[in-house]
């Protein structure tokens, strides 16, 4: 049996170096380019490669892949502690080969693309050469797959796409999309859609506008409103066999979860470290706001939600390494991610309260963690429907009670004790208590 809190020697001295070089180099390269994945950016290239290329040389590269992907196997739960120290930058996760969607998008072509997909798309993927997006959410879908309306019909050794996908995940910058359309609307829910390969530059593609989110930077927004107009995709660009799409997406949409989450610590953390900074440094009515006990109670709450969050994420992770298999894991992961947003929107709003009207503004960074809760509770599925997940499990396991009453029923149990003990009473020449309420 092992219990331990501590993370290894070796690999905390790896952190210490993150934590400064995230400090130094990563925080600073935010604020000199619009979006960390568009390579077309010459500013961009010539800060993030070599930033890149000392993160490789610590070993640190895309830290969760296994050795034969190009990573070193650090697994989930070491990729958790560092993405607690690069979760409050834009360019942090581009810096270290772990961004969104590209680590979910990987995960897929890994276990599902022929060797060829991965030859052409999985390899420089994995070096940051290019980056992907994710095409999955509809106009009319919602968190519901099953009534997905864009098709792809098997035509020869072709399908043909037609339909629209709504915020797709920097297709403005991808080399290829990883869409799931259904194949057979007729056939059992579950085996509807199938996931496909699509590469940008495929006739027929249609990016009717980039979406913005609000409190994200940028002069046009990365999250794409995308028309496919007789759009013909190889059939070898499909992920796995016809209807496998739900099958792939829980692949990964399950790593995207977590990863959200671990990255939402950070924010968390960095929260209540400005809201303790604010509290020792600001005085009212001659005394400082740390002193005041409305204030200590907001400190201690977040504290508190921080550390039970953390540690939930963590175990979460450490449950992933074990299994190796996110469907293992689903209850844990469905519950971190309604954990989320009510976490980060709690303290980021505390934070944002101690600082006054400094903390409305665009000056400090509260307004935009406090949306990006929000973002949160809707990304990789909504929090309501995560909600039913856990529920549904919990119930899935549960006994009923043996009868009419529940089976802790007080006087059920007194009369299981004296039945066990009736003979010790009965040498003991004495009566059991008639009604004992434990």
């Amino acid at each position: 049996m092992a219990w331990d809190f501590q993370t290894d020697p070796e690999y905390q001295a790896k952190l210490d170096w993150v934590e400064q070089f995230v400090r130094e180099e990563v925080e600073p390269a935010d604020r000199m380019y619009e979006h960390p994945l568009d390579m077309t950016d010459p500013v961009r290239n010539a800060i993030i490669k070599p930033l890149q290329q000392k993160v490789r040389e610590k070993e640190l590269w895309a830290c969760h892949l296994d050795p034969d992907l190009g990573g070193p196997g650090y697994g989930q739960l070491k990729l958790a502690l560092l993405n607690e120290l690069i979760g409050t930058t834009l360019s942090g996760p581009v810096v270290f080969g772990t961004q969104a969607p590209d680590s979910g998008n990987s995960e897929v072509l890994a276990h599902f693309g022929s060797e060829e997909l991965k030859r052409r798309y999985l390899t420089p993927l994995l070096e940051g050469e290019i980056a992907s997006c994710f095409s999955m959410t509809e106009p009319t879908g919602g968190s519901d797959p099953t009534s997905f309306r864009c098709r792809a019909v098997r035509d020869g050794d072709h399908y043909v796409v037609n339909g629209e996908k709504w915020f797709s995940s920097n297709a403005r910058f991808a080399s290829f999309l990883v869409l799931m359309a259904a194949t057979d609307p007729d056939a059992p829910r579950h085996r509807r859609a199938s996931m496909f390969i699509v590469p940008s530059d495929t006739p027929g593609i249609e990016i009717v506008r980039n979406v913005g989110v609000t409190g994200h930077a940028g002069h046009e927004g990365t999250h794409a409103y995308v028309r496919y107009n007789d759009v013909r995709i190889p059939a070898d660009h499909l992920l796995g066999e016809e209807g496998d799409g739900f099958k792939v997406a829980q692949v990964r949409l399950g790593g995207g979860r977590i990863h959200h989450a671990m990255r939402t610590v950070a924010l968390v953390r960095r929260s209540l470290d400005l809201m303790l900074e604010r509290a020792v440094s600001r005085e009212t009515r001659g005394q400082r706001l740390g002193d005041l006990q409305l204030v200590q109670e907001m400190i201690a709450d977040s504290w508190i939600q921080l550390e039970q969050f953390r540690l939930f994420v963590l175990r979460t992770a450490w449950k992933i390494d074990q299994a190796k298999d996110y469907k293992q894991v689903i209850k844990d992961i469905a519950g971190v991610k309604v954990a989320m947003p009510r976490v980060l929107q709690d303290v980021a709003g505390r934070a944002l309260q101690l600082h006054g009207s400094l903390g409305v503004s665009t000056e400090m960074p509260f307004g935009k963690y406090v949306l990006e809760s929000f973002h949160m509770a809707i990304a990789d599925g909504a929090t309501e429907v995560h909600k039913q997940s856990v529920a549904k499990q919990l119930l899935r396991d549960a006994t009923p009670a043996p009868d009419l009453f529940p089976s802790m029923h007080v006087p059920r149990l007194q009369a299981q004790a004296e039945e066990k003990y009736a003979g010790l009473l009965a040498s003991l020449q004495t009566d059991a208590p008639t009604f004992v309420e434990v």
